[in-house]
């Protein structure tokens, strides 16, 4: 591999990889839920919360394994966290074989179940979606510590610039490939997905054994004591976890991208909708928007931008809601909740562009000095939290307003989906109270600073 004057081998490498990754999780993720319903057979609830443990960890686990990789040296950490992707996303693609092969399940088009709802055997899925927790979280530390170790003072936003781009890209082309394997395979293509997942994160594992040459050495970073102390700091520092709390009102509202809207949409606007294909306009709304919102917002504090993002999340809720509102007639050739579902994903994104970089500003301005990138470490607690509860919710939302059709009685079936709409008033109502929140804790904070000064 051929190494560029700017940036390093090891830099070119990390982004690819990181590219290869992106894509291996967010082709997964973006149909979790589906997976866990439409294949093993879980309620939406069970599914709701083992996705919502999934993506909750995720956030919460990478600055402690972060420290481990930072003992073992980055090469044997990469290698290290791909292995257990690959044997993560392959265990995916595998255990419905399995399952197939017992009598409980038949796959195809459609699934067709004749035990698995019932049995426990399904929970098998548990240790093999640990192997994907634990190897995602090595690479969301690994490889942004690469990308600062491998970079210089003068060209190291051009570096993460690129960082982001490769993430974005490997995001767009893990969701897009979703559609066309369902078009083509119905529920089975949501198996063989996970064999392309598998095989991006293979292929990651021979690039960073074969090329990638860190300068970074073994045995440094800090203790995994020391990054305990400081959770422990974060916790107890009232202004840092009272706006994690508030924060976290917007992205349990964010992440019904995952969590609510693939089911919402298959079930309301049918099976010709494109969920993974609708999930790309947050990234894209962030990318075209970041520059000009900073742009606009950069005389103002980061609780001004932060709160005009806030305002922002129960309209782009109550979007969302309104598509089972319009009837059945088309706009623009579209079922109306999936046109209305796009225009929310809209707002969506250009919230998350007043809100993410703002939150991180403010957020390392309240670490101690010389700390800030521990302290930064935590910054995603919010959604760690939101997570866990903004799962669990979708999952109790989706059975009592929007259940299952499968396990639904035709006579039922005829007014099932007339209050589905009521989910996305309940985000609504939390992305509003965590508007007005954030509102009062800016008045609180100012007082505070006023009478400290």
């Amino acid at each position: 591999m051929k190494q560029s004057s700017s940036f390093t081998r090891a830099f070119w490498v990390a982004n690819t990889v990181e590219l290869l990754e992106r894509a291996a999780y967010y082709g997964v993720f973006i149909v979790i839920t589906l997976y866990l319903s439409r294949i093993l057979g879980f309620t939406d609830m069970q599914a709701a919360s083992i996705a919502g443990v999934f993506s909750g960890l995720l956030y919460f686990l990478p600055t402690f394994s972060g420290a481990y990789a930072d003992k073992i040296g980055f090469k044997k950490a990469l290698i290290l966290a791909f292995s257990l992707l690959t044997l993560g996303y392959f265990g995916l693609g595998a255990l419905p074989t399995i399952l197939e092969s017992s009598g409980l399940v038949e796959y195809g088009q459609h699934t067709h179940f004749t035990g698995l709802r019932e049995s426990a055997v399904k929970w098998a899925i548990i240790p093999i979606v640990a192997l994907i927790i634990l190897g995602g979280s090595f690479i969301k530390s690994v490889i942004t510590a690469t990308v600062s170790k491998e970079t210089t003072v003068e060209n190291r936003a051009k570096g993460f610039s690129i960082f982001y781009a490769m993430v974005n890209v490997g995001a767009f082309s893990g969701k897009t490939i979703v559609k066309p394997l369902r078009e083509s395979m119905g529920d089975e293509g949501l198996v063989y997905l996970n064999f392309f997942s598998a095989a991006a994160t293979g292929l990651a594992i021979i690039m960073v054994y074969l090329f990638f040459k860190s300068s970074h050495n073994e045995g440094q970073g800090k203790s995994i004591k020391e990054i305990a102390a400081a959770l422990v700091n974060v916790v107890m520092n009232f202004r840092l976890i009272t706006l994690i709390l508030i924060i976290t009102g917007f992205w349990m509202v964010q992440h019904q991208l995952y969590a609510t809207m693939p089911k919402y949409v298959l079930r309301m606007a049918g099976e010709g909708a494109s969920p993974s294909w609708y999930a790309n306009v947050n990234p894209l709304v962030v990318f075209l928007s970041v520059g000009a919102v900073t742009a606009l917002m950069k005389n103002r504090s980061a609780l001004t931008s932060m709160t005009v993002g806030m305002f922002i999340m129960p309209i782009s809720a109550f979007c969302m809601a309104s598509g089972n509102l319009m009837g059945g007639e088309a706009i623009l050739g579209m079922h109306p909740v999936a046109f209305m579902m796009i225009i929310g994903i809209v707002f969506q994104g250009l919230a998350e562009a007043f809100i993410s970089p703002r939150f991180l500003e403010y957020f390392s301005l309240q670490a101690p000095k010389g700390e800030e990138g521990m302290y930064l470490g935590f910054s995603h607690l919010h959604s760690f939290i939101s997570s866990i509860l903004g799962f669990g919710l979708s999952g109790y939302l989706l059975e009592r307003f929007c259940p299952d059709p499968a396990l639904l009685s035709e006579a039922e079936k005829l007014t099932a989906y007339d209050h589905a709409h009521y989910i996305w008033y309940v985000f609504v109502a939390i992305a509003s109270v965590s508007a007005i929140m954030l509102v009062i804790y800016g008045a609180v904070t100012r007082k505070m600073d006023a009478a400290k000064a």
